[in-house]
């Protein structure tokens, strides 16, 4: 009896908590792991799965995210609890995954993302990650809220699986249609219940707008985040993080208010190394954003 009072004492304390400040739940940013989209090393990992996934370990990450999966090859070849073991074996984890949802956004087909969710579950990850909308399925506004109803049902079979639904953006989702911003509707429509978005802060200064004003206008909508950054001269190229235009000291003390929980370090373009890259991009993070 004197556990049960103790922890009821605890939950109202943790509810108190949160209406006084809503970001005190969340993961302070020295408790948030370094991680990975391996769509980084996409020119490697088809080749030696196991040996990348030691090197990025190596390279100071602790936890990935997958891209390119499917029910014929798996994680590139890797079955859901081999993919596990071999994680475990490096100390990584997986959170997270981009799946290709264009079937199901496209016509509501259930059978591959089906799949997804069961290999999600499989190698422990809590998030299956929309990450692209074919341009034909967004050229109208009304298309917009079909997008929206959409993400809306995946959520719900996502959370019938145990799992949540995210939305990865490029720059796309920002660009008006008859002055209409698809991704203020999806962020109007959605179920903060159900869907959360995976800010690639990348995109959304390339797309003009600022990460911070979309964070303090959709609190806790961004438990995700891909850190990626800008190149100087050439800012349709990444960077290593800290080595480009992007302010993500500022970002980062948001984020509480962005309800941040996992953060990816992504780059598709390398002028050095890829290993020595990731290393130096892991370093900055861990040093000048997580301390």
């Amino acid at each position: 009896m004197t556990q049960r009072r103790d922890f009821l004492k605890q939950v109202g304390l943790l509810s108190a908590l949160s209406l006084v400040n809503p970001g005190a739940l969340f993961a302070a940013p020295s408790a948030l792991k370094v991680g990975l989209q391996l769509y980084t090393l996409r020119d490697y990992i088809g080749k030696d799965p196991k040996g990348v996934l030691a090197k990025v370990a190596k390279a100071g990450y602790q936890e990935v995210e997958t891209y390119g999966y499917s029910p014929e090859t798996h994680y590139w070849g890797l079955v859901p609890k081999d993919f596990k073991a071999v994680l475990a074996a490096n100390g990584l984890t997986t959170s997270s995954g981009h799946y290709d949802m264009g079937a199901y956004m496209r016509d509501g087909n259930q059978e591959a993302f089906k799949a997804y969710m069961e290999a999600a579950n499989g190698c422990g990850q809590q998030y299956i990650v929309v990450p692209y909308l074919d341009a034909a399925l967004r050229k109208t506004t009304d298309d917009f809220k079909v997008i929206s109803e959409k993400l809306n049902r995946a959520g719900e079979l996502c959370k019938s699986a145990g799992l949540r639904l995210g939305y990865h953006n490029h720059d796309f989702e920002f660009q008006p249609v008859n002055g209409v911003v698809l991704y203020d509707v999806m962020l109007k429509e959605t179920d903060a219940r159900l869907v959360d978005f995976e800010m690639d802060i990348y995109w959304v200064v390339r797309a003009g707008r600022d990460p911070i004003k979309l964070i303090e206008a959709n609190p806790r909508r961004f438990p995700m985040w891909h850190v990626k950054d800008m190149e100087k001269a050439q800012p349709e190229h990444n960077t290593e993080i800290g080595a480009g235009t992007i302010d993500f000291k500022k970002i980062f003390k948001y984020a509480k208010t962005a309800g941040l929980q996992h953060l990816f370090m992504e780059q598709e373009y390398f002028a050095i190394d890829a290993y020595q890259s990731i290393a130096q991009s892991a370093a900055y993070i861990r040093k000048n954003l997580l301390s």
